[in-house]
């Protein structure tokens, strides 16, 4: 079986009703279509890089799944394409890597770390954002330039 991840944005201005409900219509026609859903990734409400019909943010999800050939791709994609509440979508084909990265990833092995790690580091007296810091060289001492004389006018008495 190949493996795929649709990545797409629902437009924000639904109600939240309305977004699961369009995330879970494509989730449907994947599985109507012959597919198996691997993992499905709802990232949330996220800033975009550039506006998309006056928008400046979208809901984002991500479905990971499975198909015997990626025929049904085509009107998959077309129905993603004329969906007014989709903002945009992209499909990527995995490999062994992309399959591998995403496992480890669902496994916590990727990614965030984890907070007893950085609890471990602060007992020790060393933070996260403590670096071991090298002694400072000094500098070589600069030669003093001399102060200009300085001309006082005198007053007149």
């Amino acid at each position: 079986m190949k493996q795929y991840e649709v990545t797409f944005i629902v437009d924000p201005v639904l109600s939240g009703d309305e977004i699961k409900a369009t995330a879970q219509t494509y989730i449907d026609a994947l599985t109507n279509a012959g597919g198996t859903i691997v993992y499905v990734d709802e990232m949330g409400l996220r800033q975009l890089a550039y506006p998309i019909n006056n928008r400046t943010s979208g809901v984002y999800y991500c479905v990971e799944f499975q198909v015997e050939t990626g025929e049904m791709l085509t009107n998959f994609e077309l129905s993603l394409r004329r969906d007014e509440r989709i903002m945009r979508f992209l499909t990527v084909a995995l490999d062994k890597y992309g399959v591998k990265y995403n496992e480890d990833k669902r496994n916590g092995l990727i990614g965030k770390k984890s907070k007893s790690k950085d609890k471990d580091k602060d007992s020790k007296g060393k933070g996260r954002n403590e670096a071991k810091k090298a002694p400072a060289k000094k500098a070589a001492p600069k030669a003093e330039a001399k102060p200009a004389p300085v001309a006082v006018a005198e007053e007149e008495e």
